[in-house]
């Protein structure tokens, strides 16, 4: 086989449960050298997705509380070139294989540590960090969607872990980095924190803007407001729900009697394309059609199809039309006709139905491994990977190390080189990408010191919704160029701005890359060193029936399965309580590529396509139950809107004075009989034991048992909200002295932004290097705001830049205000 991306990359993987190994999974999957490092008699997390996490590495059993264990630990940390850890803090020290150790023995070393909570956290360092116990403190678990707020179920579990998912892309995409930057920084520790990356990946969740306008809520957060002012109970019925749907937003029932989801608005050309495959043109031609862009008070009309959401006007009149279409075929049928009318929707599929699906397997979304243990295998495939690399659709199961053969190898210790210095540090990105996931890229890249271009048509497809409300986290850090790339002027400029970028990124389907003149063959003949950065909806490592279907968040939700489970059946599916919880986890996957990438550029001189999609996302978010195989256990994860944990030792309670998370999923029973209230329950059956703990739990307030089951490895925390934990957490951007290190949580009020408006955003502080520097990005600017000054970089005289303006092929402004009101 051709070298793989990190063929030349040796990691040590210290990893149990998901974040580590998960990590670790995602360089193996890349060609990198993995050594699963486990102690005597496993984890404790063995099973059939640990053996998944575990494919493409080598396995070494070591007793690390021993001295013949330490001392063959740092001797392969000698040679090696990552370490990854997701201890509680301070245990590596304790067995003398902390950062300091291990970066003392090979100075090159990359150490990643991915804790629960921040190490430097006075309050939050030591506590037991489960899964769900950092999504209960962050605010995962509460107030979790529109439709839960409007039923009154509060609060809702889920076992997505999207802590792991985030954080353990975090700590792939810093590593790969700080590889990148070696030669500049020597080696590094870094701190993934997953509490802080869960707070990142969830941001859209804790925006909050100053007197935000009416215009760009919902038909379900108006009525939530119209309730919350009227002093009304939350009490809708799931099925009153569909009256507060918009048209373009939601699922429908097929002649098959299955659900079929369309996200189809915000997007100029996509409502009318929806209608019209459904037959509903003479509908379309009816529906008021004009710029987004015009404050409300200049609409001609109540609403544009240009602009989400429909007006009150038409929307029964819409969803009702559109219900009677979506009767006459079934969802095969509609998947077929929407994707070759780049309409965006999908079907609505369990999760054990997509391990299956043939574009899934088609595309290497979904592969069969061979796996030692449990035989023929369907695992979720690479969440990122590189074009033309034939080992991203190729995995093994996990195989013996040989520690005698590892150790007769050259220690790979060298040079340091000076600290300081951003992993990204003179990175020219040109960013040619909208909406949420692919933006996420370039602000992501922004914090490490890459410089940004973000080019943007002259007249904009998209609704300010998705481009200035949702740009004002996902534009930090970029320079704006608005040009038209349908005149002959806009692409020769796009053209010189290719030729000085080191890499660009895109948002878009093979066939539209291929429009906009980005294929792969021209890129490589204007500049071999050249990286594409390519996320899509359904795209893999091969080509699938669906590699050209459009898509977003919520349907990669909808076809992998999240909807179905987080719904609890084809007849209840609701999107996953929050914007962006694919959407940024894909982009965040597009940085890994890109990391792997730029490894194999500096090995090889190559460039090339890295890439990413929302639907390997989709995968990730699900990485503990996303296998199948021959005898595999049912799929019974919790689901539904009764769900509040995963039995009685690891669930949602309430206290005497609120609800909180009891989590002891090891010690269980032997926890109870250390707590003299709870210690006659340890003998009860387990089918008893719930009730049982309800009923004593309320006895005592939240403090009460915090105490109790202080010291040991279960933990009681509080259910706060995404909301409460940005308010504790913020600080004024105008204030200065902005600690990005000390507290799990850090969110800054942008007092000053240019909108004339502040506005609050998640710090970029999930990702916490030693030696490399971070950078607060910038406020996103009004888009066009460089259009002069990049042309004039670009060679324009002031001539030809006035000309290009007055004849449209560039631009200054999609409105007079920054946010059109």
């Amino acid at each position: 086989m051709p070298q793989r991306p990190l063929s030349h990359i040796r990691v040590l993987d210290f990893g149990h449960y998901l974040a580590g190994p998960l990590t670790g999974m995602m360089l193996a999957d890349m060609g990198a050298e993995v050594i699963r490092i486990t102690p005597p008699g496993g984890t404790g997390f063995d099973g059939p997705a640990f053996d998944m996490l575990s494919r493409g590495k080598q396995a070494l059993e070591l007793d690390l509380k021993s001295d013949e264990g330490r001392a063959a630990a740092i001797e392969l940390a000698k040679r090696a070139d990552v370490v990854i850890e997701n201890f509680r803090p301070g245990v590596m020290q304790r067995l003398g294989l902390g950062p300091e150790a291990l970066r003392a023995a090979n100075s090159r070393l990359v150490y990643l540590s991915m804790p629960g909570f921040a190490s430097t956290d006075p309050e939050l360092s030591d506590l037991p960090a489960w899964e769900a116990v950092i999504a209960a403190y962050t605010g995962q678990f509460t107030d979790m969607g529109l439709n839960r707020r409007l039923m009154g179920i509060n609060p809702s579990f889920s076992p997505l872990t999207l802590a792991s998912a985030y954080g353990a892309s975090f700590g792939a995409m810093s590593v790969l980095f700080a590889l990148n930057a070696r030669e500049q920084n020597g080696g590094d520790h870094i701190e993934v924190p997953l509490a802080a990356a869960l707070l990142e990946g969830l941001v859209y969740n804790c925006e909050q803007i100053e007197d935000y306008p009416a215009r760009y809520k919902s038909p379900r957060e108006v009525e939530l407001d119209r309730r919350e002012a009227e002093g009304l109970p939350m009490n809708l019925k799931f099925e009153e729900l569909s009256e507060f749907l918009d048209p373009f937003y939601r699922t429908y029932t097929c002649a098959d009697g299955r659900g079929f989801y369309v996200v189809s608005g915000s997007v100029a050309t996509h409502p009318r394309r929806v209608l019209e495959t459904l037959g509903l043109k003479d509908l379309a031609d009816e529906l008021p059609d004009f710029s987004a862009y015009l404050d409300t008070r200049d609409w001609p009309a109540e609403w544009s199809m240009r602009n989400y959401p429909v007006g009150a006007s038409d929307r029964e009149r819409v969803s009702s039309a559109m219900k009677a279409a979506f009767l006459t075929k079934p969802s095969h049928e509609w998947e077929e006709l929407f994707g070759a009318a780049k309409a965006p929707a999908t079907a609505q599929r369990f999760t054990s139905e997509w391990l299956h699906d043939p574009h899934a397997l088609a595309s290497g979304l979904i592969l069969q491994v061979e796996d030692a243990r449990h035989g023929l295998m369907q695992q979720m495939g690479n969440v990122a990977w590189l074009s033309g690399d034939e080992g991203a659709a190729r995995k093994s199961s996990a195989a013996e190390a040989d520690l005698a053969a590892l150790l007769a190898e050259p220690e790979r210790g060298g040079a340091g080189g000076q600290a300081g210095k951003g992993w990204l540090d003179g990175l020219k990105v040109l960013d040619l990408t909208n909406v949420i996931a692919g933006p996420t890229i370039g602000s992501t890249l922004a914090r490490y010191g890459a410089e940004v271009t973000l080019v943007q048509p002259v007249d904009p497809s998209v609704d300010p919704w998705n481009t200035v409300v949702f740009g004002i986290h996902a534009q930090r850090g970029k320079e704006s160029i608005l040009l038209n790339l349908r005149s002959e002027q806009g692409q020769e400029a796009l053209t010189r701005l290719i030729a000085e970028a080191d890499v660009i990124t895109m948002n878009g389907t093979d066939q539209q890359r291929d429009h906009l003149g980005l294929s792969p063959e021209r890129l490589e003949q204007i500049n071999p060193r050249l990286i594409l950065v390519q996320l899509d909806a359904f795209g893999g490592p091969m080509r699938g029936p669906k590699s050209d279907h459009l898509g977003y968040d919520d349907l990669a939700q909808a076809a992998t399965g999240v909807m179905l489970r987080f719904g609890g059946g084809m007849e209840t599916p609701e999107e996953h309580a929050h914007f962006g919880t694919i959407d940024v986890l894909t982009g965040f996957c597009a940085c890994v590529a890109l990391g792997g990438a730029l490894l194999r550029l500096n090995e090889t001189g190559k460039g090339g396509v890295a890439r990413a999609s929302l639907a390997a996302a989709g995968n990730l978010i699900q990485a503990q139950f996303m296998y199948d195989h021959e005898g595999r256990a049912p799929f019974d994860e919790p689901s539904g809107r009764a769900a509040l944990g995963w039995g009685a030792f690891y669930h949602c309670y309430q206290a005497a004075d609120c609800w909180f998370f009891f989590a002891a999923p090891t010690e269980r029973t032997a926890t109870l009989a250390r707590v003299p209230e709870l210690a006659d329950l340890a003998e009860l059956p387990e089918d008893q034991l719930h009730a049982a703990l309800s009923e004593r739990f309320r006895s005592q307030p939240l403090p009460h048992w915090r105490a109790a089951f202080a010291g040991t490895s279960a933990t009681a925390v509080p259910l706060s909200s995404l909301h409460d934990t940005r308010d504790a957490a913020l600080q004024l951007e105008t204030a200065g002295n902005i600690d990005l290190t000390q507290a799990t949580f850090r969110v800054i009020r942008h007092d000053r932004h240019p909108m004339g408006r502040w506005c609050d955003l998640v710090a970029p502080n999930a990702v916490r290097p030693q030696a490399g520097r971070i950078t607060i990005p910038g406020s996103a600017p009004k888009y066009g705001a460089h259009t002069r000054a990049i042309l004039a970089r670009l060679g324009y005289s002031a001539g030809e830049t006035e000309a290009m303006i007055a004849s449209g092929a560039a631009g200054e402004r999609w409105s007079e205000k920054y946010l059109p009101e």
